[in-house]
């Protein structure tokens, strides 16, 4: 049996899983609530920021909204704390906290 990864959630059953969870399609963190898994979150000041939009690429999961031309603030819900975005960042307008979910 081949696992779409599309077809997996917090409910499915073991059954329903391949031997060794071998993935055959690719997945996103927008399905799960991976924010739970930071041991250090993202601080982003706002009077620091200078909207250069050099984070939001850079990040992994997406947790970096953009609307308008505008950057807002971090999706926690989503965010692993890999630190990418703090060093993207030329105006220290982000910094790492130690801590998981806040």
């Amino acid at each position: 049996m081949r696992t779409d990864i599309r077809n997996i959630n917090e409910q499915s059953p073991c059954e329903d899983l391949t031997e060794g969870l071998m993935i055959f399609a690719g997945g996103t963190s927008k399905q799960f609530m991976t924010g739970e898994w930071r041991t250090s979150t993202p601080v982003f000041d706002k009077d620091k920021c200078k909207q250069c939009l050099l984070c939001a690429p850079v990040c992994p999961d997406g947790c970096i909204p953009v609307k308008d031309g505008r950057r807002d603030d971090f999706d926690l819900d989503h965010c692993k704390g890999c630190g990418i975005c703090e060093k993207a960042c030329p105006f220290s307008a982000i910094t790492m906290q130690s801590g998981g979910v806040v």
